[in-house]
């Protein structure tokens, strides 16, 4: 099994920052892109921002120059780093993974609990 928590959510004033954390752990041979999901009130789940094994990052227009993402492999474990919050970015946060397990020719995608980020004065 693989299992994801997540941590660092919460209350927080419209300007300010919180970070996010996904720590991946199970049978894992390997993990492939990691990334961070939101859905907000009565809105459908939609993509925050990815990062491959590599390192690239991909991020939804509406966080740019806002949120970074990054990774610590060593440690399976991805972050998403949240400044200048807006109302607007009040949803429950999903951590993803595309991971494989040992004995396995196929990776497939994990999710994590989910983590309320609520923004507001």
């Amino acid at each position: 099994q693989v299992q994801l928590v997540e941590s660092g959510g919460g209350l927080v004033q419209p300007g300010g920052s919180l970070r996010l954390s996904c720590a991946a752990s199970g049978s894992i041979a390997s993990i492939n892109a990691m990334g961070w999901y939101r859905q907000g009130p009565g809105n459908q789940r939609e993509l925050v921002a990815t990062i491959t094994s590599g390192g690239t990052s991909n991020y939804a227009d509406s966080v740019k120059g806002r949120f970074t993402i990054s990774r610590d492999n060593a440690k399976n474990t991805v972050y998403l780093q949240m400044n200048s919050l807006q109302p607007a970015d009040t949803a429950v946060y999903y951590c993803n993974i595309n991971a494989r397990r040992p004995l396995l020719l196929r990776a497939q995608d994990y999710w994590g609990q989910g983590t309320q980020v609520t923004v507001s004065s």
